[in-house]
């Protein structure tokens, strides 16, 4: 065999009791797993006293852009991460025209830069399946963007589709499914995602259930409204017979303090009513996106121009201003702002670089000015492209959700910025320190479960996620009385502890706790597509 891992406590990733064995690789595939002391191998790695896994999949990823620009991928391959799920929240850059990608570069700055000189050499979603393929240093998986899909056949205008329109939303659906797309993702607090009707969305779900995929909605609100919008997407899957994810399932905001529960009970209703509903959560309280998501929707229609136009005019800023500080607006998930809870953490400009760390709050009372002119101020200079943190978590909702039966991990990291989550660096080790050794939330191999096989079988992958004899060979080593998170929220880019070999597609991108710099991984394609 090329590498026998040998000793190691082996938890196959079904949540079975870890057992001492030996796997062996051979090229990409795992090709045994025996007693110890079976096997040979060209190289032999000693994992006596820690943990073997099935590399872990990240189902809610935003790494669509830094992937390619930096390959090696550092934040992921150094926390054990193998497999990720890119296309989220109905917002990334295939299929596109050239005028939607150039709309797409400005409006997702903030989430992931939009790096000179860059190669944009794709436009369909086969096309960027293709170019992921050229080298990257975990696989990827890809779900058809609902928002980005609109922006192409009905713009940015806030009016429900024609049946015109909605025939031609379908056909792309099924086009990006056909090349390849593991399902679909909406963003209905973002535009122009936010603008479709809950009709719409059955009627796309149903194209995604029929070829195999499932949906993956961030639903309309995550505060006043959530668990409404969480009904909604569950009769979206109902009635379209698609099945659900939902994505970074959390109930945010003081007007959810202690409401994991009524969540959980409608999932469960659902689940025992036959229905397929997944979910995925970060292990961290605050949440992270673009500054200029809190906007309520009229104020962006129509896109960029419109939105900083609209932001230069002092009448319509005070009317948003109301919208946001007074009404909550629907960007702001129904609840009215609260300046401190609201952390700058990434700007495209220099001159800007003093609010990051800071509150809007803070930052406004030093200036001397209200919070809600800070704010449009830095959005009209930074033309929208500015990232925030936002501190809205509730802990006993995080533990109540990470233990339904339905769980996975997703980070929903973003890669840029001077201060990103560092849930894009740490989310997977967190798991396993804090919610696992620490706190015993959940017990290691049921966790572990959690981020391997239960993701890859919501993705439908029939060789990844178990460790088993013919599976892909994407495995992590670590130590379970060290292995943690050292990412923090003042220095968020720290590679994790104690995970010490990850094998990608049977190289190894992380070697005795050191970057290979492998770019082994390649694009996962669903089972029922053209390719």
């Amino acid at each position: 065999m090329d590498t026998v891992i040998r000793g190691a406590q082996v938890a196959d990733g079904t949540g079975a009791p870890l057992e001492v064995r030996d796997v062996g690789i051979i090229g990409d595939r795992i090709t045994d797993v025996a007693a110890p002391g079976e096997l040979a191998a060209r190289r032999t790695i000693d994992a006596t006293g820690m943990v073997l896994s099935p590399g872990f999949v990240d189902l809610h990823s935003h790494s669509d852009l830094q992937l390619l620009a930096n390959p090696d991928h550092l934040a992921k391959v150094s926390q054990g991460v193998t497999t990720e799920v890119l296309g989220q929240d109905g917002l990334s850059y295939a299929p596109v025209d050239d005028g939607v990608l150039a709309a797409l570069r400005q409006q997702l700055a903030g989430w992931n830069d939009d790096p000179a000189g860059f190669d944009w050499n794709w436009r369909s979603v086969g096309e960027y399946l293709d170019r992921l393929d050229l080298g990257i240093a975990v696989n990827a998986a890809y779900l058809v963007p609902q928002g980005t899909v609109r922006m192409l056949v009905v713009g940015w205008e806030d009016r429900p589709a024609t049946g015109d329109e909605l025939a031609r939303m379908k056909e792309l659906i099924a086009t990006g499914l056909e090349e390849g797309a593991f399902g679909m993702s909406s963003g209905l607090t973002y535009t122009p995602g936010m603008y479709a009707t809950t009709e719409e969305l059955v009627e796309l779900c149903r194209v995604v259930g029929e070829r195999g995929g499932y949906y993956s909605p961030h639903h309309r609100s995550y505060g006043a409204g959530a668990l409404e919008a969480f009904a909604e997407m569950v009769d979206v899957s109902r009635r379209s017979g698609c099945p659900l994810h939902l994505a970074h399932a959390t109930m945010n905001f003081s007007v959810n303090k202690g409401k994991a529960p009524d969540l959980l009970r409608l999932l469960d209703n659902a689940l025992d009513d036959g229905c397929d509903i997944t979910l995925d959560t970060y292990p961290y309280l605050p949440g992270a996106t673009y500054l200029s998501a809190l906007l309520p929707s009229w104020a962006t229609e129509g896109g960029l121009d419109p939105t900083l136009a609209r932001l230069s005019d002092p009448d319509t800023r005070e009317r948003i201003r109301a919208d946001i500080e007074e009404s909550g607006s629907d960007g702001a998930h129904g609840v009215p702002i609260d300046w401190d809870a609201i952390e700058i953490n990434g700007v495209r400009r220099e001159e800007n670089s003093a609010l990051v760390g800071h509150s809007v709050l803070a930052s406004a009372r030093s200036m001397g000015k209200a919070p809600a002119e800070l704010y449009f101020d830095t959005l009209v200079d930074e033309r929208l492209g500015t990232s925030c943190l936002m501190h809205v978590g509730h802990e006993e909702n995080v533990q109540a959700i990470m233990r339904h039966r339905t769980h996975t991990g997703g980070s929903d990291g973003l890669l840029v910025g001077a201060r990103p989550h560092p849930r894009a660096w740490g989310t997977f080790p967190r798991y396993l320190a804090r919610y696992v050794r620490e706190l015993g939330v959940l017990e290691l191999a049921d966790c572990l479960a959690h981020l391997t096989g239960r993701a890859a079988r919501r993705l439908g992958l029939p060789d990844r996620g178990l460790i088993r004899p013919g599976y892909a060979a994407d495995l992590v080593v670590f130590d379970p009385e060290t292995v943690a998170d050292t990412a923090t929220f003042d220095h968020p880019r720290q590679a994790a502890a104690g995970i010490s070999h990850v094998f990608v597609n049977g190289t190894a991108a992380l070697d005795d706790g050191h970057p290979t710099g492998a770019l082994a991984g390649h694009s996962l394609r669903h089972p029922g597509s053209r390719r």
